[in-house]
């Protein structure tokens, strides 16, 4: 029975193919197993059975944010597909409640030889947006999709960019109950990726969202629940980071299998206390764990140098900058990255000293302004940030009005993984529990580092001071 509770309901879905090797067959299989049978021959069969999905069940909840992960072929595509209504199953049922949006595979859904526009109307229509609606959100969905003039251009002419930006504006303005993206985040800038992600954020606190990718990152961002498919099966359904764990365990051990070597998958079985009582190394500390001889086989001092990450850093240009609020009381009218010796710079090796500073003009009096700032990767996870609150917590610094600011903080570049990155900046006036923003800035800064010739795992890399491998004595 579909409960009031539910959004999407699948209940033992599978999809069919038939593979024919060769355009003949097909046609023998549209005439001879007929004859056969008046024959009393059954059975004769000139394809193969290729089954992209197979008893597939599980339920959404309503609210509930839903990743689908798996390799490819392992029939997350064909199963979105199905929840859509754009193919049908061969066996199972799929039962749904609302509206859906989707943002399927790159090219699905519009006609390209329709202009921008055209495709908005054709679209909204599709979604059972009166005519008369979709004029009075038409300028709110050009203002999102960012495309300009090229609205009245046929689709066909688009960048893929341009195509999820028109095609994922649309989705947002349909007053869908339900979301479902099938990696079209994967295409597009970092600022607007920025900004679906933003959207995706705030859809969360009313709607459904059914998310496939192939980033486990993002769906470990935004999910809290995962399902892994894999050859059309469903091979696992829970909490995100114990099904994003084992999915990434499975690869790699099917990765090393490829090549001849054997990984065995062993779940840890420590408790959260065991794993706190482990010993911990002390820095310059030589631990023989048993054994009082502890040889050093390699030591190593790293600089930052050594680290070359290579982060390029665009200037703050506050036309170009993200979303924007605040009460207006004060303005951030700068943004710069530079060395700690203060020279500005757009590129950072990683793991050297540098200082961010924000610089604020000051409209009305301000009692306790405090500044901050997060630095984001490019599906908006926030890596790390600061604020001044707690250096300034004893003594606030007061300004009046007219008065300009300029808060610094210095830190060590992390080296981070190849990507792009941005930073949101903010100014506030209170304390770390009740504060008002008087500006902030989404995207002030963008950056992206190429070329880390160092591992760069997780997140970000923690610059090493040294690394040393020891011999243990047996």
């Amino acid at each position: 029975m579909f409960s009031e509770e539910l959004t999407i309901s699948v209940d033992g879905l599978g999809k069919k193919y038939d593979i024919y090797a060769k355009p003949a067959d097909r046609l023998k299989q549209m005439i001879l197993p007929r004859v056969g049978r008046t024959m009393g021959l059954h059975g004769l069969k000139y394809h193969e059975e290729f089954w992209a999905l197979r008893d597939v069940t599980f339920n959404v909840q309503r609210g509930e944010t839903v990743g689908i992960i798996g390799r490819n072929g392992s029939g997350k595509s064909t199963l979105l597909q199905m929840i859509c209504g754009t193919l049908h199953p061969t066996e199972g049922n799929i039962r749904t409640s609302g509206r859906i949006a989707a943002l399927l595979e790159l090219g699905a859904g519009f006609n390209p030889e329709f202009t921008g526009e055209e495709n908005v109307y054709l679209s909204g229509l599709l979604y059972g947006i009166p005519e008369k609606e979709l004029r009075k959100r038409f300028d709110s969905i050009l203002t999102f999709a960012d495309i300009g003039d090229f609205i009245e251009q046929p689709v066909k002419t688009y960048s893929s960019g341009m195509y999820v930006r028109l095609a994922f504006s649309i989705a947002a303005h349909v007053d869908a109950d339900a979301l479902v993206i099938d990696e079209a985040l994967s295409v597009g800038d970092i600022r607007f990726t920025q900004k679906c992600m933003r959207f995706l954020r705030d859809f969360q606190k009313k709607g459904t969202l059914l998310f496939v990718s192939h980033d486990t990152t993002a769906v470990t961002n935004l999910c809290n629940r995962a399902i892994w498919l894999d050859r059309g099966r469903k091979i696992l359904d829970g909490p995100t980071k114990e099904v994003v764990e084992q999915y990434l365990a499975e690869q790699h051990a099917a990765d090393r299998a490829s090549i001849g070597q054997s990984v065995a998958l062993k779940p840890s079985v420590r408790t959260s206390d065991e794993i706190k009582e482990l010993p911990m190394p002390i820095h310059g500390e030589q631990l023989a764990y048993g054994s009082t001889d502890t040889v050093v086989v390699q030591a190593k001092t790293i600089n930052a140098v050594d680290v070359n990450n290579k982060t390029k850093v665009f200037e703050f240009d506050p036309d170009r900058a993200g979303n924007q609020f605040g009460t207006g009381a004060a303005a951030i009218t700068n943004v710069s990255l530079a060395s700690n010796e203060g020279e500005a710079s757009q590129l950072f090796l990683g793991g050297e000293l540098v200082s961010l500073s924000i610089e604020a003009e000051v409209f009305k009096p301000l009692e306790a302004p405090i500044f901050g700032f997060y630095i984001k990767d490019r599906l908006g996870q926030r890596l790390f940030g600061d604020n001044t609150y707690l250096a300034y917590s004893e003594q606030p610094v007061v300004a009046d009005t007219g008065r300009r600011l300029r808060a610094t903080f210095t830190f060590r570049m992390p080296v981070l993984p190849s990507a792009d990155y941005s930073i949101d900046v903010a100014l506030a006036n209170g304390s770390q529990a009740d504060h008002t923003q008087q500006h902030w800035i989404h995207d002030a800064l963008t950056f992206r580092a190429n070329d880390c010739v160092t591992p760069c795992h997780g997140l970000i890399g923690i610059p090493m001071h040294s690394i040393k491998i020891q011999q243990l004595g047996s």
